[in-house]
């Protein structure tokens, strides 16, 4: 017979405010059905030149054409997805509500209080990863559409249409994962250089992209995190899976 394949699942990922996986993977949401399509857009925000008149209009017999458009501010990059949720082919004594499953996807629009300030709401930053795929931002809209219902009423079977934004034109490859899918190897990326008298977890926390350093102490081969020999190139980009 041959093998089983495994079958990789989109992830919904909660992001604490430094950008970074939270350890409390509670609130992570796998999808039920990995969606056919992704749907990425980028956009900058520019402006037309001003005229001599001081508006953005041309005028008759004006002939400098093709005036440079400015740019005015980040770009932004957006993911939209639609996702299935059906449980009517579950058995049991009683229907499960689909609205079980599409209120875990539901959290990451909820504003929450900030880490920083308590007084401000924010909704959770997260992360779509799905095999090389990665998208970090926060939730902008979700739309949920309820298809199918129970004899007694219950909503069994859910469409779920997401749309993530980020404030930055970003790359969609995930810099964890070779093109084949697996996990990358410490040097297929550009490492980083110890310096005479550093431990791991200095070089870790020196980083600034935060770190579980066990892991990359474990990825790199390292026994001795503590000390490091000087010159010796470590991959500071694991993380954990």
């Amino acid at each position: 017979m041959p093998n089983s394949v495994i079958l990789t699942k989109a992830e919904l990922q909660e992001l604490d405010e430094s950008g970074q996986p939270t350890a409390d993977r509670s609130n992570w949401s796998k999808v039920q059905f990995n969606p056919e399509t992704l749907k990425v857009s980028f956009s900058n925000q520019v402006v037309a030149p001003e005229n001599a008149k001081g508006d953005s209009k041309p005028r008759p017999g004006d002939q400098r054409g093709n005036a440079a458009i400015q740019y005015v501010g980040k770009g932004v990059t957006k993911l939209s997805v639609q996702l299935w949720f059906d449980v009517s082919a579950e058995t049991g004594q009683s229907e499960r509500d689909v609205q079980q499953l599409t209120s875990k996807v539901a959290y990451f629009i909820t504003p929450k209080p900030s880490q920083l300030d308590k007084n401000t709401f924010l909704p959770p930053s997260v992360r779509f990863a799905w095999g090389t795929f990665q998208f970090d931002g926060i939730m902008e809209s979700m739309e949920e559409s309820l298809e199918y219902f129970s004899a007694e009423g219950v909503p069994l079977r859910a469409g779920v249409t997401i749309s993530l934004v980020k404030q930055e034109i970003q790359s969609t490859i995930n810099p964890n994962v070779s093109p084949t899918g697996g996990p990358l190897s410490p040097g297929s990326r550009p490492l980083s250089q110890a310096s005479a008298g550093t431990s791991l977890q200095m070089m870790v926390a020196n980083s600034g992209k935060g770190g579980d350093w066990q892991a990359i102490a474990e990825a790199n081969h390292i026994e001795n995190p503590r000390l490091l020999n000087p010159g010796q190139l470590v991959d500071l980009n694991i993380t954990r899976i």
